[in-house]
């Protein structure tokens, strides 16, 4: 019997055949424990893609936003083709950018950064996240008047995608009035001022309002703790948390607790996530896969 040692035609075009490779990475502080990553490379095996996720971890780093240029600078030589940014720079990155997304532009905010060219391109997909997650979990809840906590980066995302989903009033609490005022003017200019304020304080608010949307970090392990007093909640009030490390956070166990709707922080980690996939590689991802496959891990993760 004769054996050959040269592969079948279609056989040698299958081993040259290599998935395309994708850098990716996400820049923050504390990011350690983050799902990206798995979440990231998961879709990407699943897609006949070689996806690479690596963390730039800034506080493993010793630096700060201040240390933000140089790192987008090492990513991009490392031919990545993008990055995730999450806190504390969501805001940050803008002046470090080419080019922004018209979602970015009217949030002032970014969380996915393609390398594009020789150009840095800041799109913004926490907004849909948030919105995907909230229509999910959250079918046919009152929308009349919504209180949300912080007005930073990922509130601003959150507050848009609040106000696209129809929250006829949305008011604003920040511990920097400031930044609440800001972002009121800015979401009123796009939607309305009559739907979009700043107030002073939870109290004076959370009492008249259908829904609360905690988008500050008090309740992420680094951040313990609630946003609000606990006593502000109430069965009727629907609790909305932006955190999802951990998953059960302090705000959606004391919500539970007395009967409370309540969506946690993982939809939204995983609905961005799938449309930063489709950004940076231009294939659709499978959100239902991400979903389960998000739900599968252990207890974990920023963005």
């Amino acid at each position: 019997m004769n054996i050959t040692t040269t592969p079948p035609k279609d056989a040698a075009s299958n081993a040259t055949a290599a998935p395309r490779q994708v850098r990716l990475g996400l820049i923050g502080a504390d990011i350690g424990p983050s799902r990206s990553p798995a979440m990231h490379e998961a879709e990407g095996r699943a897609q006949g893609l070689a996806v690479s996720y690596q963390l730039i971890d800034m506080t493993a780093r010793g630096v700060g936003v201040e240390g933000l240029p140089g790192l987008l600078t090492e990513a991009e030589a490392a031919g990545f083709a993008g990055v995730n940014v999450t806190h504390p720079c969501k805001q940050a990155v803008i002046p470090w950018l080419d080019e922004l997304s018209e979602d970015a532009r009217a949030l002032g905010a970014v969380n996915t950064v393609l390398f594009r060219d020789g150009k840095r391109i800041g799109h913004n997909t926490d907004w849909y996240g948030f919105s995907e997650a909230f229509r999910r979990g959250m079918a046919r809840a009152p929308l009349s008047r919504v209180v949300q906590i912080g007005a930073g980066g990922a509130g601003s995302a959150v507050a848009y995608g609040a106000l696209k989903l129809g929250v006829a009033q949305l008011s604003l609490v920040d511990v920097d009035q400031a930044r609440a005022e800001a972002l009121a003017a800015k979401l009123g200019g796009i939607f309305g001022a009559s739907r979009v304020s700043a107030a002073a304080r939870s109290d004076d608010v959370v009492p008249m309002a259908d829904g609360l949307i905690n988008a500050t970090p008090i309740g992420m392990e680094a951040y313990p703790g609630m946003p609000l007093d606990e006593a502000l909640l109430r069965p009727d009030l629907w609790v909305a948390e932006v955190v999802y490390f951990p998953l059960d956070t302090a705000l959606l166990q004391a919500a539970r607790a007395i009967g409370s709707r309540t969506v946690d922080g993982g939809g939204m980690a995983v609905f961005q996530a799938a449309e930063a996939f489709r950004l940076f590689t231009g294939v659709t991802p499978d959100a239902e896969r991400m979903l389960a496959a998000f739900a599968a891990m252990q207890p974990a993760g920023h963005e």
